[in-house]
This record gives C-alpha cells, sequence and structure tokens, in this order.
C-alpha cells in the first residue's frame, strides 16, 4: 500500500488494518467481476474518501457494522464504475502520478542501481576468478563483454562493434597485463574495470568522430537536440489547452452563482470535479514542463563542453607519432562522461514522453462531458478572465497592515526570501475555496497572511481581509470542501490535515521544500576588539621532534648535579642591582633677555695709611676701565 497504516475505518484502530484489507479485497472482486481492473491503491484512497464524505454518514469514531461494511462497499464499487466522473478521473491520475513519477535525481540513481544490477554477475567473474594461464583470454574476453554493456554503445552480438571495442582496449589494457591485474584485490579490480570502459568509450566516440569506427553508435546530441523542442511543445500545448479550459469554468461556475436559473440544466458540482481535473493536470504538466526545460540545458551545456573536449582531444592526438598517457587519459575520460551524461537526457526524455502520454487518458472526460460546441453555447455572453489577467486587475490594491492588529502580513518589500516560499493551497486564494469551491489564482503583491507558521495568499483585497477576520474558519471550510471532493486533499496539498490519506511520495516531501520567511530590518551590531583573554598557549609545540629533544633534556638532567664552591676573595661579595629613573631633557622657550654692561668705577687712595713723611698727602687715582676697551 501507498498509505500511512493508520486509518479512520476502525476508529479505536482496533481490527482497522484487517477489516480494511478485507474491504478492499472485495470491492476489488466486484470490480473485476463488471469488467474494471482497479489497483489495491486506488481502492484505498477511494475507501478513505468514501468513509470521509460527511454526505455518506459514516461515523468515524465508531466501530463499522456489518450493514456499514455493505453500504462502503456498494458506494465504492459505484463511484469506481462510474466512467463520467471527472472526480474518479482526477484521483486515477493523482495515483497513476505519484506510483510512476519520479525526478531526475531518483531516476537516474535507480537507473545506475538497475545497471550495476545487470553488470554484477560480470563483474564477480572477473573480480573474483583465479584463472590459470590458459584460462586468462576467456577471462580478457569477459572484460571485453563488461566494458560493451556498461558503456550502452551497442549490441553484444554485434560482431563488428565486439572487434571495435576489443581493439580499443588491447591499445590501453594489452592482454600481457592479465597477470598483474589477477593479482590486484577485488576493489581495485572493480575500479580498473570502471576505468577501462570509460577510457574505451572515449576511444570509440574519438575514433567516431574521426571516421574510423563506431558506426553503431547513435548521434545523441542531434537526437536531444531534435526530441527535446518536440516533446516541450507536445507538453506546452496541452498546458494551454489547460489553462483555457480552466477559465472557461471558473467563468461559467463565477456566473452561475450569479445566475443560476440560467444554467439549470447544468450540474455545478460536476462542473467543479471538471475544474479540479483541469487544475490537477495543469499542475503535473507544469512538473513535466520544468523538467523538460531542465532537461533542454542540461544537454545544451553537454553540447559546449563534449564540442570543446573533442577539440582538445583532437589538437592533443593530431600529427603525433607518441604521446604521453597523462595528456590523452583524462580527455578520454571526460568525454565518456559526458556522453553518459547524454545517455541519461535520452532516458529522462523517453520517461517525460511517457508521462505526458500516459496523463492523457485522464484528461479525456473533459471532451466527453463538456464538448467544444457545449461550452461555446453556455459561454455566450460569459466574460472569461485568465489566471494572468486576473492577477494584473489586482496589482495596485494591497492590505493595509495598520488594520490588522494580530496579523502579520509579508510584502515583497520586507521579506527576504519572498518568491520562495511555500504558499498553501498550491498558490490558490484561501478564501474562494471553502466559499465559493473555486481555484482563483492568488496574487501575492495583495500580501502574504502568514498564520500559524502558514502562508496564505488571495484573489482580491477584499478577500483577504475577509479570512483575516477568523483565518480558522475559513481554513475549517477548506477542509470540510476537501472532505466533500477528495481529489482537493492532493491537489491543494493538504497532506498536513489529512495524513492518512496522502500519498507517501506526496507525505514525505510536504515539508522538504518549506521555506520559513525571513523578515527584512536594518540594525547594527557592535563588538569588542577581544572580549576574552588570549587563549595562546605558548608552550605549545606542533612539532614532535621538539617535544622528544625537551623530553630527553628533562631525562638528561635527572642524572645531573649541580656543585657550588666559594672562595676566600669572593665569599663576601654579593650581586646588587638597583633601579633609577633616568634623568630626561626637558626644554621650554622663553623671551629673550638681553642686558648692557658698564664699567665698574674704581678708585685709588694713595697715603690712606700713612707714610714715612708727616708731609705726605693722600694722591686720589681713578682706575675705572674705558667703556670702549674690548
Amino acid at each position: 500500500m501507498y498509505f500511512s497504516t493508520c486509518t479512520p475505518l476502525c476508529m479505536s484502530c482496533i481490527q482497522a488494518e484487517s477489516v480494511l484489507k478485507k474491504i478492499v479485497r472485495k470491492i476489488g472482486q466486484e470490480c473485476a467481476a463488471r469488467g474494471q481492473t482497479v489497483s489495491e491503491t486506488l481502492v484505498v484512497f477511494m475507501v478513505k474518501a468514501v468513509v470521509l464524505d460527511p454526505r455518506n454518514d459514516f461515523n468515524v469514531d465508531q466501530t463499522l457494522t456489518k450493514k456499514d461494511v455493505q453500504n462502503l462497499i456498494q458506494l465504492c464499487v459505484t463511484r469506481l464504475l462510474d466512467t463520467t466522473n471527472p472526480s474518479l478521473s482526477t484521483i486515477k491520475m493523482q495515483v497513476y502520478f505519484d506510483m510512476n513519477y519520479a525526478n531526475r535525481a531518483e531516476l537516474l540513481s535507480e537507473q545506475h542501481r538497475v545497471l550495476e544490477g545487470r553488470l554484477a554477475p560480470v563483474v564477480r567473474d572477473i573480480t573474483e576468478s583465479r584463472p590459470h594461464v590458459q584460462e586468462i583470454e576467456s577471462v580478457y574476453q569477459t572484460i571485453v563483454s563488461y566494458v560493451l554493456l556498461s558503456s550502452g554503445l551497442g549490441s553484444p552480438t554485434d560482431i563488428e562493434v565486439v572487434r571495435e571495442v576489443t581493439a580499443g582496449l588491447q591499445s590501453v589494457f594489452p592482454q600481457r597485463e592479465m597477470i598483474t591485474f589477477i593479482s590486484l584485490s577485488k576493489k581495485n579490480k572493480e575500479q580498473q574495470l570502471k576505468n577501462l570502459a570509460k577510457l574505451v568509450t572515449g576511444i570509440r566516440l574519438y575514433n567516431k568522430e574521426c571516421g574510423k569506427g563506431g558506426s553503431s553508435i547513435d548521434d545523441l546530441p542531434a537526437i536531444l537536440n531534435e526530441s527535446i523542442p518536440s516533446a516541450t511543445q507536445t507538453v506546452d500545448e496541452r498546458l494551454n489547452t489547460c489553462h483555457r479550459l480552466a477559465h472557461q469554468y471558473t467563468a461559467l461556475l463565477e456566473s452561475m452563482q450569479e445566475d443560476q436559473h440560467r444554467y439549470a440544466q447544468l450540474s455545478s458540482f460536476k462542473l467543479k470535479e471538471a475544474l479540479f481535473n483541469v487544475r490537477q493536470y495543469e499542475a503535473f504538466l507544469c512538473i513535466l514542463l520544468s523538467d523538460a526545460i531542465t532537461s533542454a540545458q542540461e544537454v545544451e551545456n553537454l553540447n559546449v563542453q563534449f564540442a570543446a573536449t573533442m577539440e582538445q582531444l583532437k589538437n592533443t592526438v593530431q600529427n603525433k607519432v607518441s604521446i604521453d598517457t597523462k595528456d590523452v587519459f583524462p580527455l578520454f575520460v571526460a568525454l565518456s562522461n559526458l556522453w553518459s551524461g547524454f545517455q541519461n537526457e535520452i532516458l529522462l526524455l523517453s520517461f517525460l514522453t511517457n508521462m505526458t502520454n500516459n496523463l492523457q487518458q485522464f484528461s479525456e472526460i473533459q471532451s466527453q462531458l463538456f464538448p467544444e460546441e457545449v461550452l461555446t453555447s453556455l459561454l455566450e455572453g460569459v466574460t472569461v478572465k485568465s489566471d494572468e489577467e486576473r492577477i494584473r486587475e489586482t496589482m495596485g490594491t494591497r492590505v493595509n497592515v495598520s488594520d490588522f492588529k494580530n496579523q502579520e502580513w509579508l510584502f515583497p518589500e520586507t521579506t527576504d526570501n519572498f518568491d520562495q516560499l511555500l504558499i498553501q493551497y498550491h498558490g490558490f486564494c484561501a478564501h474562494a475555496i471553502g466559499v465559493k469551491g473555486l481555484t482563483l489564482p492568488g496574487n501575492p503583491a495583495i500580501g502574504i497572511l502568514k498564520h500559524k507558521e502558514r502562508c496564505y495568499v488571495f484573489s482580491s483585497k477584499e478577500a483577504a481581509y475577509v479570512f483575516a477576520q477568523d483565518p480558522d474558519k475559513f481554513i475549517q471550510l477548506n477542509v470540510e470542501k476537501a472532505k466533500e471532493h477528495a481529489e482537493l486533499i492532493l491537489l491543494l496539498e493538504l497532506y498536513h490535515q489529512f495524513e492518512y490519506l496522502a500519498l507517501h511520495k506526496q507525505a514525505r516531501n510536504a515539508g522538504k521544500y518549506l521555506m520559513k520567511p525571513t523578515t527584512k530590518c536594518d540594525s547594527s551590531t557592535q563588538t569588542d576588539t577581544h572580549i576574552l583573554p588570549p587563549t595562546i598557549v605558548t608552550s605549545y609545540e606542533w612539532n614532535e621532534w621538539e617535544l622528544r629533544r625537551k623530553a630527553i633534556k628533562l631525562a638528561n638532567l635527572r642524572r645531573k648535579l649541580t656543585h657550588a664552591m666559594q672562595t676566600d676573595l669572593s665569599h663576601m661579595r654579593r650581586d646588587n642591582s638597583t633601579q633609577v629613573y633616568l634623568p630626561k631633557d626637558v626644554s621650554t622657550q622663553t623671551k629673550r633677555d638681553s642686558s648692557s654692561n658698564v664699567p665698574r668705577p674704581q678708585v685709588f687712595l694713595e697715603g690712606l695709611r700713612g707714610g714715612s713723611s708727616p708731609t705726605t698727602h693722600m694722591v686720589k687715582v681713578d682706575l675705572t676701565r674705558p667703556a670702549d676697551e674690548n
């Protein structure tokens, strides 16, 4: 089964699984008896959807009685055999897509696993064998088969292809080297086998480019360059048809809600189911178209790289008698890897083409219920708007954040990853689903409401205001609408509300791409240069030889003795140390002082002390030096 084991059938979960299996088996038998083969996955989904639908009056809190089981089986068989039911076609489409679709990584990984499984016996024969001398040639031929099978270039039954591979292998791995190869370990043997396969493949591709072989190798770049645009155009045309029908159905439903008497013969319930079918088909085609565009871009890159590598290889090999293997072997390996990329794209293209063709059968009911001429007559006087036109009409309007106190609104200028947010309900208007039963495109420019960590968009400002008044109420309305139309559970991606109805792959990827909004704001921070003390260990040594030297030194010190002695001349001496502040030169500048100097007057008096003669007179002598004397 592709569903979780928890089921609402036996509401205490006692014997629920056994009851479910019996019911599923009985429904499958009755459908087969009436000429309709249904898968177990589809039956399980239908059983749970019927029980969940409130119109069927099943009490999910009580164990089903025998009468309830019979009623449930009859309802499921009726719905599964109703070929005019768009809801059944949508559910079949969803189950088919979940069981068969795989993204690029998953598909290539599965293909690689399958290829390794096919080559495993051959690899085992080569790596685990211990051949004698006379058996070496047989092992060598097995290696040739491995190289041919792993490359996927030609048939092992084509003699010319086998000869070409053998010649290429002998040029890089002569048979005389088998003795060395046999002595290797199993892991090394497997690695060398892969390298040899890539080298030989690169050699064959180069020979094909030079016109010296490779006749069995298809021109994959040319095939892809022709097929991818054709496949993309096919998906795009069917997608345009889906858009047109979705717009017409939406316009009819809106017109019916305005004037119910005009379309008395038209069932709005059937029309809504047809709309949901188209929307689901549209969603799956968008996924396939995205994959086709990715393949086209990948092929374009591969073409450029392959041409450049081939040109480089030609310049390396051309007009040379001997070439160093280290110059050409990497180029051969690169060619092989690029060619593997072309082979992967061929596989992906085939897968996308099959998916596109097989999905077409689930939308054929549209032409049966609403032929082109019927739609044309119903749409007379009705204005049909495309999703793009509806969005353009509301581009100039947005909610006023000040009108809401406890609601968080996200806008492009305030949210960093605005375009990457995971919008609920597959991007449809959260208000129109439960109230009108319509899948109207939401316009994020109006404002994205963030409620309980989930984001919602709306088709108009008025719808946003109404929904924001009581979000939980309208979310519950959408859940009730999904119970009536089980296909909405997968279309609107309501995995968290209906975990027991979610397909395994979808439930597993439900939260994988959840992108939380990052609100923009201006902020600044400042940190100290060194808020913590340095933790540098000065004694740390990274060189172990230095540590050994230190260890040896310490070990030697343990065996050493320290001797001291004093002499008569030195025993009174001691070491003294003083610390002084060194003088420093300080200078200042003041006014300039100038002065003048005059001769000092000096007078000598002779005879003051008397003399030998009483008549001696005192003599006065002026000894002052003249002022102009130098």
